[in-house]
């Protein structure tokens, strides 16, 4: 990295009592850590470029360009150009913020930025790249806006600005003068130039920290808990109606024809019936009144892109798709695996749901967006307006799990409310939401390690893939359009994503993990840890089946082949901390995984009780996490926890049944997502300590829990399951199409 004198401040006015900070920052070096092991296996992409470090990258030239606004009353208020959905970011930032500003947490404010074109590639929310992206520049530009007050109250003191200090918005001089942040807002945001200390100007060492890496509750958990936090529903925009779509049978199908739009217009609160290319909306005065009118309403569909396709057929295709092993297992002793796992809803607590205003020359738009660069774009083109024309604003969101990656909600709106010539808030029903909303490719998965002497000579993994839909671009519209490309396009985009994310943690000898994909038109997105949480959790089945036939335990074979003493230490903390090898009764038994992604690396140790198979609960998880460096390690605690509840829940029951074109499932009821009821009742999760730059966490969670739970069960019952989740019956009698 460029030494940092050599980094420049640009420090710019707004209102006039204001302070606004933008800094600018270089490109890091990128290098792979080095690793032991008995059979090296050579560094794949992922472990020397991943995801991450791709999209961190990407966004360099544009990562300086945060504004930090410094108000009169001494409140710090901080545009984070990414989405807040429930993962605590927002919490992270304000302590980044308030940790270099030495303000109290209390008097930074994030508010989530509007979408900015001109970032580029710098306002995507994913790949657990937010922390890792943002924690440099918001440290730079949190202390450029301190020493650009420090500096204020040195020259009106007449003092080097290095001799002075600052707590709690509290800036004092050696003979004991004290000045505040809010009376000094107003005189640094009207100074152009002055002298800046060299020390005040530099972000704090990490050893100086004294709120950042403390376990901290989050900002907005009083607002969340108390029902005031305000999610794109809640806003009152003047003149909004309400809105909601009538969708067809099957996936993808289109409207051919609506036999009784002038009878539901006349209905009670009814004020409009249009079409759009996703169905026929309704706008009426209450949500109540639109549902009841779009469910009167006689529609005559077109075919949609997977009629004639369920579960079987699907899987079959899959299979077909399976690319071959290139290693026979002539002569060699091997494992060979086969597994299956199901499509899975996103299932956020808050559906899909957009507000939109769009006037003759302008649109509005209101949304929970991870990607709103590409909306904008996309919005714009679709109304026919320039993009400076058109605002899209950026809500906190009830969850997404990356289904909000995808915009279609806003676009739905927009359209809508351009055709009625009205602003609307659209609303997906439950319904609408597992059946059309996003969810996770169902995937087969063919693995084969072959072993001798007691090494893992060769392990190769084959994944055959639904197609991922990527067409939300990886910022803006020019990657989104790419996926669209006939050459290349979207099958590159997947192989490059599968490549940076997916790697294997251990010392197999020759290591290959290779996608195909099938090109079928259905509505999927990445979903928690993308490609990882199925293959990773595949491939940890597969360890425990290795350690198995070598006659291993599985925590000391899975340590002998581990390539680092990062990994191990993290292992190692996961077994002894759950007590590993402890004795069970009968029908109950532990298992354990381990995962490294995005620069960080996990163990999860769960144990089962299936004395039931048909009804299996974990009873326990103990949980080791190293990412580097902890921002708030209870915001990382939180986030293991809901990765250990997605797996829990898509390991044991929730998936969709797809039947001649459309999910069967439709509801909580039936997408049988992990309650209170199926969570463990003991949980631990050991933070590592300190050490480096921030990692990956959102989506490390999944995938080790994956392979625990699958590996509890096996050892439980004296089954190795093969297709996911464990118990999918259709044990629901589904809704009307």
């Amino acid at each position: 990295m460029a030494d940092h004198a050599r980094r420049t401040f640009l420090t710019f006015l707004v209102a006039a009592p204001t302070l606004a900070i933008a800094t600018s920052v270089g490109v890091d070096a990128l290098a792979p850590s080095s690793a032991e092991g008995a059979v090296p296996t050579p560094p794949s992409p992922a472990d020397i470029l991943d995801l991450g470090d791709v999209l961190i990258l990407a966004g360099k030239p544009t990562s300086g360009m945060l504004v930090l606004e410094m108000d009169e009353d001494g409140t710090a208020h901080f545009r984070l150009p990414r989405a807040e959905v429930g993962q605590g970011l927002t919490t992270a930032v304000a302590m980044l913020v308030a940790e270099e500003l030495d303000l109290p947490l209390h008097s930074v404010k994030v508010r989530l930025d509007d979408a900015r074109p001109e970032l580029l590639f710098n306002q995507l929310t994913g790949s657990s790249n937010s922390i890792r992206s943002l924690y440099d520049p918001i440290r730079r530009t949190a202390a450029a806006a301190r020493a650009r007050m420090v500096a204020t109250a040195a020259r009106e003191w007449g003092l080097d600005p290095d001799r002075l200090s600052v707590s709690k918005g509290t800036v004092t001089a050696p003979d004991g003068r004290e000045t505040t942040y809010a009376r000094l807002a107003v005189a640094a945001a009207g100074t152009a130039t002055q002298k800046l200390g060299e020390a005040q100007s530099r972000p704090k060492a990490e050893s100086e920290h004294r709120l950042v890496g403390t376990p901290t509750s989050r900002i907005d958990a009083r607002a969340i808990v108390t029902g005031r936090q305000k999610y794109t529903l809640d806003l009152e925009v003047p003149g909004a109606k309400p809105a909601m779509v009538r969708r067809p049978p099957t996936i993808n199908g289109t409207v051919e024809s609506v036999a009784n739009a002038a009878a539901v217009r006349a209905m009670p609160g009814v004020l409009d019936v249009v079409v759009i290319p996703t169905g026929v909306a309704v706008v009426a005065e209450t949500f109540g009144q639109a549902l009841e009118a779009k469910d009167a309403l006689e529609v005559r569909w077109k075919k949609g892109t997977v009629d004639t396709l369920s579960d079987d057929d699907i899987r079959e295709k899959l299979r077909a798709a399976a690319l071959p092993f290139v290693v026979p297992p002539l002569l060699t002793k091997h494992v060979e695996a086969e597994f299956d796992f199901a499509f899975a809803s996103h299932a956020p607590l808050e559906t899909n749901s957009a507000v939109a205003d769009v006037r003759s020359g302008s649109a509005t738009i209101w949304s929970g967006l991870k990607s709103p660069i590409v909306a904008l774009q996309t919005i714009a083109r679709e109304l026919g307006l320039p993009q400076d024309k058109v605002t899209v604003h950026v809500v906190q969101a009830g969850g997404s799990f990356g289904r909000r990656l995808f915009f279609d909600g806003a676009l739905e709106a927009a359209r809508i409310s351009q055709k009625s010539g009205r602003p609307v808030r659209l609303m997906w029903s439950r319904i609408d939401d597992m059946r059309h909303g996003r969810m996770r490719p169902a995937t087969h998965h063919k693995i084969r390690a072959t072993y001798a002497l007691n090494n893992v000579l060769t392990f190769e993994h084959r994944v055959a893939a639904v197609e991922t839909d990527l067409r939300h671009g990886l910022g803006e519209i020019i990657t989104a359009s790419a996926a669209h490309l006939p050459v290349a396009g979207n099958a590159s985009i997947a192989q490059s994503l599968f490549l940076t994310t997916v790697k294997s943690p251990y010392h197999f000898g020759v290591t290959t993990q290779l996608l195909n994909e099938v090109p079928l038109r259905m509505p999927t997105a990445s979903w928690r840890s993308v490609y990882s949480a199925n293959t990773r959790g595949a491939e940890e089945i597969v360890v425990d089946e290795l350690a198995r036939k070598m006659g291993r335990d599985p925590v000391a074979f899975r340590r002998s082949f581990l390539k680092s003493a990062r990994q191990r230490a993290v292992l190692d903390k996961a077994a002894s901390a759950g007590r590993w090898g402890r004795a069970m009764p009968e029908g109950c038994a532990q298992g354990i995984a381990f995962h490294d992604e995005y620069k960080s690396c996990t163990a999860c140790l769960v144990e089962i009780d299936a004395r039931d198979p048909k009804k299996p609960r974990v009873t326990k998880a103990v949980i080791a996490v190293d990412v580097g460096r902890p921002v708030n390690p209870r915001g990382l605690e939180a986030q293991m926890l809901g990765g250990l509840t997605d797996a829990i829940s898509t390991t044991l029951r929730a998936g969709l049944h797809i039947d001649k074109g459309l999910p069967l499932e439709g509801s909580y009821s039936q997408f049988h997502y992990a309650r209170q009821k199926d969570s463990p009742p003991e949980v631990e999760i050991h933070v590592m300590p300190a050490d480096g730059e921030p990692g990956g966490a959102g989506e490390l969670g999944v995938p080790a829990a994956v392979g625990a739970i699958a590996n509890a069960y096996a050892r439980a019952t004296g089954t190795g399951p093969r297709s996911f989740p464990v118990n999918f019956d259709v044990d629901f009698t589904p809704f009307p199409r």
